[in-house]
């Protein structure tokens, strides 16, 4: 289930090795969640007469990629204490976290497509008609989907209480817990109210950038499993430092698909943040970079009641044509650059350390 200390995956097999550990970890982490969520719909959605929301919480949970779960598990295999299935299951609980947070945000951006498949809204509200409930399935199926991912919110911190790691190690990360469902809340709050058209410094959406994804996706579950852990607070600065470079990094790389992806490749529509005017950071560098009558074209665009394959066309154009996009691929190298130096010199197990410089290439250079 996890790298073992004396088989350091550097080298010319560390490639494999490390795929090889990653697919099982990643097999593992979605198991732990499957099982759990159907115990909890069996328990308490099915008596109710939801068996298909609850399919549906089932499907969704355990169909990500597992990102926050496996850096969490390399947090707690920092501290040198080895391999642990409690930790591991443990770990497995950011999986319905992340639920959460991706179901309330499909509400607040009113996306259609998460994961190749209607976003849970969509299908809740399907549901409804289905069923042929009065008011508007609409309306029910964004009501729905909060209380969905509120199950979620409740659910991962059951299973992380649940998991079988001890009291004490629980005890350490309570706090930091809080901090980072509190910072992703806070987070999301901000994006809220992030506007394109307002045009924010690239400052305040780098720092929007962290608190909503950037340290929810690594900082914060490295520091987690590394608390539980009892990582000292050489290596926890460590992490931290890390965790923010390659989060900061994956934001980069999340704004600039969220501009240009492929929505082959990527399960999301092409352009989604120009059409709902997000102010991200590929947006406020391009804000900044433009000649001023691609700025003003910009700026002119955010103002339409309707953005089309058009404008996103003309906001790609000029993203690129301004430098933006080579400056956030820059960026995201120099914070690639920066984790690859602290590893290098810090004092960890050389297959943890050669596993998080990996999984800090997946997170920068993923298409999806």
């Amino acid at each position: 289930m996890a790298l073992r200390p004396h088989e350091p995956a550097a080298g010319g097999g560390g490639s494999a090795r490390f795929a090889d550990w990653l697919a099982r970890t990643q097999d593992s982490v979605r198991d732990h969640v499957d099982e759990f969520v159907r115990v909890r719909c069996t328990a308490e959605l099915d008596p109710a007469g939801f068996s298909v929301p609850a399919q549906l919480m089932i499907d969704f949970a355990s169909g990500g990629k597992c990102v926050r779960s496996v850096f969490a598990y390399l947090g707690w295999l920092c501290g040198g204490v080895g391999e642990s299935e409690s930790a591991l299951r443990a770990a497995a609980s950011a999986e319905l976290l992340h639920a959460f947070a991706l179901v309330q945000d499909d509400v607040m951006d009113q996306s259609a497509v998460r994961r190749g498949r209607q976003a849970v809204h969509l299908r809740l509200a399907a549901w409804h008609a289905d069923q042929g409930l009065s008011g508007s399935s609409a309306r029910f199926g964004e009501s729905a989907a909060i209380l969905v991912a509120d199950l979620y919110l409740v659910w991962a911190e059951r299973m992380l209480r649940e998991s079988g790691v001890t009291a004490a190690a629980l005890d350490r990360a309570w706090p930091r817990y809080d901090s980072m469902r509190s910072e992703l809340a806070v987070g999301q709050l901000a994006d809220l109210c992030n506007d394109a058209n307002r045009v924010p410094a690239l400052g305040a959406v780098m720092d929007i950038a962290r608190r909503k994804s950037g340290n929810y996706t690594v900082r914060r579950p490295l520091e987690l499993g590394a608390a539980m852990a009892d990582c000292d607070e050489t290596v926890m600065g460590l992490l931290g430092e890390y965790g923010e470079a390659i989060g900061e990094a994956f934001q980069l790389r999340d704004d600039l698909l969220g501009v240009f992806g492929d929505s082959s490749i990527t399960g999301k529509t092409t352009g989604d943040d120009v059409r709902e005017r997000k102010a991200t950071t590929v947006i406020a560098l391009a804000d900044q970079l433009a000649e001023p009558s691609d700025r003003a074209r910009l700026r002119d665009l955010w103002t339409h009641e309707v953005i089309d394959e058009r404008g996103v066309a003309l906001a790609q154009a000029v993203i690129t044509d301004c430098g933006a996009r080579q400056r956030a691929e820059q960026m995201i190298g120099d914070r690639l650059e920066h984790a690859r130096r602290l590893l290098a010199a810090a004092e960890l197990e050389p297959s943890v350390a050669d596993a998080l410089y990996r999984m800090a290439l997946l997170c920068t250079h993923r298409t999806h």
